[in-house]
């Protein structure tokens, strides 16, 4: 508790603002019991305001001491700033799904992915290519990319029926993408009769 008579310019005190602290610029006297505030808050406004014997309970005094302190946990922090650095990572990183997938892409795909397909709007694209061109890196590395910024949701990859589960797989194994085959049993299943919606 802080007394009304301790109240001088350059002390900080909490109880003017709620959850503020706010630095006393000035104070007059009126009569015995009472004080008219004048008040500097955190954003450097000025304010006023009439204190009372009554309101000394609500007011305390801060310690001086620096407005920042280093004094958290480093651990925590690096963890926070790290987070934050992968989130951004596609800003300043334009090749980020490259960096973050178990692969060796050639050339060819590289172009095709960061050259025609991620520069241009709308991204509706057909990927067909000679076998064993690379189609599932491309696709894995356009939807890494797109999912990354924020420009995918979801998607529905069609490719030949022997080749689902090995597409899935690759998804998998190389861009850390879980993909989910549609399967007849699945669409009799869903509760809609509409598996894309789920």
């Amino acid at each position: 508790m802080l007394r009304l008579e301790d109240l001088k310019s350059g002390v900080r005190i909490t109880g003017i603002i709620p959850n503020t602290v706010v630095t006393v610029v000035d104070m007059k006297w009126i009569g015995s019991t009472a004080v008219e505030l004048i008040y500097r808050d955190a954003n450097g406004r000025i304010g006023s305001q009439p204190l009372l014997r009554d309101n000394e309970p609500s007011l305390e005094l801060v310690a001086a001491g620096r407005p920042w302190s280093f004094d958290g946990d480093g651990a925590l922090f690096r963890l926070v700033s790290e987070a934050y650095r992968i989130h951004l990572a596609w800003l300043f990183d334009p090749y980020v799904a490259l960096t973050t997938s178990l692969i060796e892409p050639l050339p060819h795909q590289i172009a095709a992915v960061y050259e025609d397909m991620l520069p241009r709007q709308p991204l509706r694209f057909l990927l067909a290519d000679d076998p064993g061109a690379g189609k599932t890196i491309m696709a894995g590395l356009l939807l890494k990319e797109l999912i990354v910024r924020g420009d995918l949701e979801r998607c529905l990859i069609v490719s030949p029926g022997s080749l689902t589960e090995q597409w899935q797989d690759e998804l998998w194994e190389k861009f850390g993408l879980d993909c989910e085959v549609l399967t007849h049993g699945m669409i009799a299943a869903s509760r809609t009769a509409n598996p894309f919606a789920r």
